[in-house]
């Protein structure tokens, strides 16, 4: 008896050490897997480094692709379109004008009454229209017989406080969020459609005479004045309430700037010199890429399995379309390689685009003692109920290094646009103010990414010229600067100025 009590123990002996062998092998083993996780993790901070020479290098970069394609058409990856508004609005500008802002499933009909003489904004309305499906891809006359129906319904209820000097036509501003080569202030041909659009028979038409003829079917007596792309139209709303405006930006979902140049230093402008000397251009700034750039493994898969691979490479690493989805496939990689999240990776992981920008915002900003945030948006968007607290700090500190790339890489594009400006300087006893006016969801709600991107401008700067420029937000320029440049660009302007 006595034997078999010893053997049991002696049995259970052997048993009490290889389960704790089996769990310093698991510790061992899961201590393993951490480390290969914070080595991806600090490979990559690595890769997307942005310090300040970096910056100025993708600044100067920025520089000599700006010429390039002023010089000459197709001459670098930035597209540098005349815009043909050389006219922008001054304050003074006076009457009821329409603007039409066509860039998705919606559009928007908007009329605004301006007070003249810095009156500003006296009153506005608008409406938003969805667009049935079946006309995206149906035929052109169409969907612009929807559009002009629309519009001359949102015409109908005009009330008096909207009232049209007699004998004066109506006035619209076109923003038009399309591929176009536009051939002058008022017409431009449509180059190819994007956004889930797809009606053959309008590529290669001029877009404004599409409109132009539907209102017309619609008896509808109204005259488009402007074509206006919607950095250009947030150039000419901030200009409207700032006339120390130069340059506009918008950091959303996608990303873009425009700028007021001299007409001397565009060598491919044909056209007579303007009276103000000056245009304005869209730069279509997201296509920029330069070797300067801090480009990952997981950028190059992102662009390759993209819709444009090889296209938009700045848009991709800058914009709210994409930071969301570059933390997901850090994520992913994590996963796979290091049992980030156990032993196998959460399949809503696996599926792009699932993580978008404003969730990894509010983990960002998360400042909970526990991340509760972090861990409430992990389970209800990626379904990942357990982590610990330590896995939702790297989290965070993943969502800070994705930010701070693409805000500080921002900063350093408008760094460019100021040195091509000869703004970037404080010349002589001067002390002119610049006024960038920005806008776009990421910008306007993404706090760590806004600040992150003006201190970087200030550190780029200098403290003495940082406070010569000015970055004012410029809410709803491709509506609102649509009819504002309608107003600047009216056949009664002398009227209007008088």
């Amino acid at each position: 008896m006595g034997k078999v009590v010893v053997g049991v123990v002696v049995v259970c002996g052997i048993a009490v050490a290889a389960a704790a062998a089996v769990v310093v092998h698991r510790k061992m083993k899961k201590s393993g897997k951490w480390v290969k996780g914070m080595e991806i993790l600090k490979e990559f901070e690595e890769k997307c480094g942005t310090p300040i020479p970096k910056l100025r290098q993708v600044a100067d970069a920025m520089i000599v692709e700006m010429h390039a394609d002023l010089a000459s058409e197709g001459g670098s990856k930035l597209k540098m379109i005349i815009s043909h508004v050389d006219n922008l609005p001054t304050g003074n500008e006076k009457g009821v004008f329409y603007a039409l802002d066509l860039g998705g499933t919606n559009f928007r009909v908007l009329r605004v009454q301006l007070g003249g003489k810095r009156g500003c904004i006296v009153n506005q309305q608008f409406e938003e229209v969805s667009i049935p499906p079946s006309l995206m891809t149906g035929t052109s006359d169409a969907l612009f017989d929807y559009i002009a129906a629309a519009l001359a319904k949102f015409v109908a209820q005009e009330g008096p406080e909207f009232k049209l000097n007699p004998g004066r036509q109506r006035e619209l501003g076109f923003t038009f969020s399309f591929p176009v080569m536009q051939s002058s202030i008022a017409s431009g041909t449509l180059l190819k459609w994007t956004k889930g659009f797809s009606i053959d028979d309008a590529v290669g038409q001029d877009i404004v005479a599409e409109l132009a003829n539907a209102m017309e079917r619609q008896g509808l007596d109204m005259r488009i004045a402007a074509l206006v792309n919607d950095t250009v139209g947030t150039l000419a709303g901030g200009r409207y309430n700032n006339n120390k405006v130069v340059a506009s930006v918008i950091l959303g979902t996608g990303s873009n700037a425009a700028y007021v140049e001299r007409v001397h230093a565009i060598p491919k402008w044909q056209g007579l010199v303007p009276k103000s000397g000056e245009m304005v251009i869209n730069m279509e700034w997201g296509n920029f890429r330069s070797s300067h750039l801090p480009l990952t493994e997981y950028d190059h898969t992102l662009d390759a399995e993209s819709l444009n691979p090889g296209e938009q490479i700045y848009e991709k690493i800058i914009s709210g379309m994409y930071l969301g989805e570059i933390v997901r496939r850090v994520l992913c990689r994590m996963a796979e390689e290091a049992a980030f999240f156990g032993d196998t990776v959460p399949p809503k992981l696996k599926k792009p685009f699932v993580l978008g920008t404003p969730v990894m915002s509010a983990m960002h900003r998360d400042t909970s003692p526990d991340l509760k945030v972090v861990a409430s948006n992990l389970k209800d968007v990626l379904e990942i109920s357990s982590t610990s607290l330590k896995m939702r700090k790297v989290i965070v500190e993943l969502c800070n290094i994705v930010a701070t790339r693409g805000a500080r890489l921002s900063a350093a594009g408008v760094l460019g646009i100021l040195k091509k400006m000869g703004r970037d300087t404080i010349k002589a006893g001067e002390k002119q103010k610049t006024v960038i006016a920005m806008d776009g969801g990421l910008y306007e709600h993404y706090s760590e990414y806004r600040n992150c991107f003006e201190n970087t401008l200030k550190e780029l700067l200098g403290e003495e010229v940082s406070q010569t420029i000015v970055i004012e937000h410029s809410n709803d320029g491709s509506g609102i600067g649509a009819a504002l440049l309608a107003a600047s660009h009216s056949q009664y302007l002398e009227i209007y100025e008088s």
